[in-house]
């Protein structure tokens, strides 16, 4: 098989959690340019209409989007059965959702802690818990969970302790899920993207214009990238192009962690 043919998503469907904006609006629209039919997961329902109305515009792949909390079991199950209603199976979950707090650890309420938790940690457990049980039933997939390199190393100068235990336990998640799961032909990796161009920074730069300067003054590249420049990785781990790794993570972060 030439080599650019194992990139191919054809005849595939995805779940896109988060998909109608930042890393997970272009991660879908990449897995749809590479064939797969795409389901727009996210609370906004007008937004992931939106998203998905324009992901199918452009490319050839069918699109749905499913208003979902993932958050919530009944929704994240819901969500899952009108997937499979919609395309007969599922071969790609892209765990993308996920929230950011600032606040210093010792001023952080446990409501704010639980919302980020629950989103960023609980809503990856629980939608893999339900699209894994889908893809046991076939012929396996693959699972790849949005992680950070907060997981990895401490940010400065904001405080995220909140969104930091989320990321690191996605990445023990992923490895615990890859070693029960493999027997089933269903492989788990993670993306750990660096700083990049999405709402959550744009917020930080609004409270402080210098930031900017501040992080790229740890990367060994010169410039803060795009949700489209994590998407090809995401191409990458969900299809055949990578059928030999599972329970890994690829940093994307323009060097920020090799110093």
């Amino acid at each position: 098989m030439p080599v650019l043919d194992r990139f191919r998503l054809d005849e595939k469907t995805a779940i896109v959690t988060g998909g109608n904006r930042g890393i997970g609006r272009a991660i879908a629209q990449a897995l749809a340019e590479a064939g797969a039919n795409i389901v727009v997961a996210n609370r906004n329902e007008k937004s992931g209409e939106k998203a998905a109305a324009e992901i199918a515009n452009d490319t050839d792949s069918e699109t749905r989007a499913v208003q979902t909390d993932v958050a919530d079991e009944d929704s994240v199950r819901a969500m899952v059965t009108a997937t499979v209603e919609e395309f007969g199976a599922i071969d790609v979950l892209v765990n993308n959702a996920g929230v950011v707090i600032h606040e210093a650890a010792e001023e952080m309420t446990v409501d704010e802690w639980n919302r980020v938790v629950n989103i960023n940690l609980r809503g990856t457990f629980l939608c893999s818990k339900y699209v894994g049980r889908e893809m046991m039933e076939s012929d396996g997939g693959s699972i790849l969970s949005v992680s950070s390199m907060s997981a990895f190393v401490a940010n400065y100068p904001q405080r995220q302790v909140s969104y930091n235990a989320s990321k690191g336990g996605i990445e023990a998640f992923t490895r615990q899920l890859a070693s029960e799961w493999a027997e089933h032909g269903i492989r788990v990796n993670t993306i750990a993207p660096g700083y990049i161009r999405t709402d959550n920074t744009d917020q930080a730069d609004a409270v402080d214009p210098d930031i900017d300067e501040i992080w790229k003054s740890e990367m060994l590249l010169p410039d803060i990238a795009g949700p489209e420049d994590v998407a090809p990785t995401a191409v990458f781990l969900a299809s055949d192009a990578s059928r030999y790794m599972t329970g890994a993570s690829i940093v994307v972060d323009g060097g920020y962690t090799v110093r």
